[in-house]
């Protein structure tokens, strides 16, 4: 069984709206499909870093949540609508979820949707974002500090 860090990031009023990676835009949940979403997210934790069910068991009981948002869903995507990024986060200032695609990674997409997660909390008035990481999960640790992110007490 995994073992977890929680980390956080501290919400000021420093925070600067981030810019897309070239070619790259957010995708409303509306106009994207969710089959798509949930093949990102398989083909991202396939080397590890996490897990996610089949489709029914990932997306009904997201959808269903009492924190779910669909505008805290935010999908990176190219300019054919394929989505290469994807954040999911919880009402309560937790992000849940944040995938890359194999192919569109170190080109800045994660760093886009994670300080864009940050802004759209600020937005909300929210003084904090959580997650959690495995513990060996080193390059997401480092990934993480880069933006601000601290190591808490669970």
């Amino acid at each position: 069984m995994a073992q977890y860090v929680r980390m956080r990031r501290y919400l000021d009023a420093t925070l600067t709206p981030p810019a897309a990676p070239a070619g790259i835009a957010l995708l409303p949940l509306w106009r994207a499909r969710p089959i798509e979403l949930h093949a990102l997210l398989r083909e991202s934790y396939a080397g590890g870093g996490g897990s996610v069910g089949d489709f029914d068991t990932w997306f009904w009981p997201l959808v269903e949540d009492s924190e779910f948002d669909p505008g805290l869903m935010l999908i990176a995507a190219d300019g054919e609508d394929r989505p290469l990024g994807l954040a999911q986060s919880w009402t309560s200032g937790f992000l849940k979820d944040l995938v890359v695609a194999p192919g569109a990674r170190r080109q800045g997409v994660g760093a886009f949707l994670l300080e864009t997660t940050f802004n759209a909390f600020r937005t909300r008035g929210l003084d904090h974002v959580d997650l959690k990481v495995e513990a060996d999960n080193y390059a997401a640790r480092l990934f993480y500090a880069r933006h601000v992110m601290v190591e808490i007490d669970q």
